[in-house]
């Protein structure tokens, strides 16, 4: 699924780039601009690399 709009990023790209090395929403950023423009991304984002740091599934938060 896409997470942030703004700048085309699904969460397997995050959850592969976190796989990959990186080990913080900073990194993430950054690297892949998810949250660098609207920001509205940030908190999911946020939480999936989270998630995928401490190898837990991640549950999206209804709305």
């Amino acid at each position: 699924m896409y997470v942030c709009l703004c700048k085309a990023v699904t969460d397997r790209q995050i959850k592969e780039f976190v796989n990959g090395g990186a080990g913080s929403f900073e990194e993430v950023c950054k690297q892949l601009g998810v949250a660098t423009q609207c920001g509205k991304c940030s908190q999911l984002a946020q939480n999936i690399v989270e998630a995928t740091v401490k190898k837990t599934p991640f549950v999206e938060a209804s709305s």
